[in-house]
């Protein structure tokens, strides 16, 4: 979900997405490039990221955000 559907979006407006961790209902992402200082970031993760793998992996799926490059 994160590479064929939200990768893409963030990637149009310059930001990017990583998939750090998955640990039953948490899924933990960096966020970094246009991403990491834009005041819409919280709009991207509640609007954007967590319905789409909340349709795909179930309901109580919740989203972790760091922000920042990759270590």
């Amino acid at each position: 979900m994160i590479e064929t559907y939200v990768r893409p979006l963030l990637e149009a407006d310059g930001g990017a997405i990583d998939l750090l961790d998955v640990s039953r209902e948490l899924v933990v992402v960096r966020l970094s490039g246009t991403c990491a200082g834009c005041p819409g970031s919280s709009y991207t993760v509640t609007s954007v990221i967590e319905p789409a793998l909340r349709r795909a992996l179930g309901v109580n799926v919740r989203v972790e955000v760091r922000f920042g490059p990759a270590v």
